[in-house]
């Protein structure tokens, strides 16, 4: 296991009355990719400053390998970090001599600036934008800019601030990709923050959960994304469906759950009583057209109320015996099924990808 480079402990901000953040503990790995998520105002770029030591904390104390961070002089870990932000920051310049920014300011020679900038430019595919006017760049080509100019420095730890969210689809998907081919192949840390749940998936290797300052949870990508610790961990990672419900009966490895006017047999120990979430994507919910035959807790009837249609998928609100479903269905597939608002439809759900959590589960 790769050791700690950068230790959070007992982490409180506060901006005014407000608490903006309190993180009792947090540990980053050497090499790691750590996305944090969240909404808006929920801590994510106080944290990442944090990490940068760019924001004094009101208690609590920041740890590199071996070195405690003080506030009293904090160049020397300064320069092991390099921050992106969502904005780029550019000087009026060329491509290249916003690369170079930073090697210069480090009093770094001419003929080593050389050697280090053009491979950069050369790995985010802005090579051939090497002597353009800054200003004169895409948003996409400033975003590469601004990349090439943070790894150039070769830094430590790279804190990434929502820097693919203002880029167009296209654009983003291209660096996206790119980003991750780049990186992967070096010992750089990396912690981003965004509150784009398919981008912290895609890049991250472990993600933590932030809402209001606090952190929900933190786990690698496929347990934070397949079993969120509470409610709203399990829609902000994506489970479009979390149905309430009252544990019948339980035996200690598995439970009979009232939803509605189903009973639903689920895994696990809850005791009886209890209220719990059954956490379901919307892509886990078959819907076929009405199929005469009996039901079961995993297959009943349904009426479609609304139908959102997108490019590749019809998203579906689906009426249920006393709930109703949130159901995702590729459009083609929708179309050959003659599927339409007011339509009764068979519902199926596979046991496995029901999600059960305690609703006052809180980390």
């Amino acid at each position: 296991m790769a050791e700690t480079f950068l230790s959070l402990r007992d982490i409180v901000v506060h901006y005014g009355a407000a608490t903006a953040l309190d993180i009792p503990a947090l540990d980053v790995s050497g090499g790691e990719m750590l996305a944090v998520v969240g909404a808006n105002g929920a801590g994510k770029s106080t944290l990442l400053r944090v990490m940068g030591l760019l924001q004094v904390v009101d208690r609590g104390v920041i740890e590199f390998p071996g070195l405690a961070a003080r506030y009293r002089d904090p160049l020397s870990l300064r320069r092991r970090i390099a921050t992106v932000f969502q904005q780029p920051l550019l000087v009026d310049d060329s491509v290249y001599g916003n690369v170079a920014l930073g090697l210069r300011l480090r009093a770094v020679g001419k003929a080593e600036v050389q050697r280090r900038v053009m491979p950069w430019l050369e790995r985010l595919a802005i090579g051939h934008l090497a002597e353009r006017p800054a200003r004169t760049l895409s948003g996409g080509e400033a975003q590469r800019a601004s990349l090439a100019r943070a790894l150039v420095v070769e830094p430590e730890l790279l804190l990434l601030d929502e820097p693919f969210a203002a880029l167009d689809p296209t654009s983003r998907e291209a660096l996206l990709r790119d980003f991750h081919r780049t990186v992967k192949g070096t010992a750089i840390t990396v912690v981003f923050v965004t509150h784009d749940r398919h981008e912290a998936y895609a890049l991250g290797q472990r993600t933590a959960v932030l809402d209001r300052g606090r952190l929900m949870q933190l786990g690698s990508r496929e347990e934070v994304f397949n079993s969120p610790a509470n409610d709203l961990v399990a829609a902000i990672v994506g489970f479009e469906n979390r149905l309430m419900g009252i544990v019948e009966v339980s035996d200690g490895k598995s439970a009979r759950v009232m939803i509605g006017a189903l009973s639903i047999p689920v895994s696990g120990s809850f005791p009886a009583g209890s209220r719990v979430n059954l956490c379901i994507r919307a892509n886990a919910v078959r819907v076929t057209p009405a199929v005469p035959g009996p039901g079961s807790p995993f297959r009943f009837d349904g009426k479609i109320r609304e139908i959102f249609s997108a490019r590749e998928h019809h998203r579906m609100v689906i009426d249920c015996p006393g709930f109703e479903l949130v159901g995702s269905l590729e459009r083609a597939r929708g179309q050959f099924c003659g599927l339409s608002e007011g339509k009764t439809v068979t519902v199926s759900l596979e046991p496995s990808a029901i999600h059960v959590i305690l609703a006052d589960s809180s980390l």
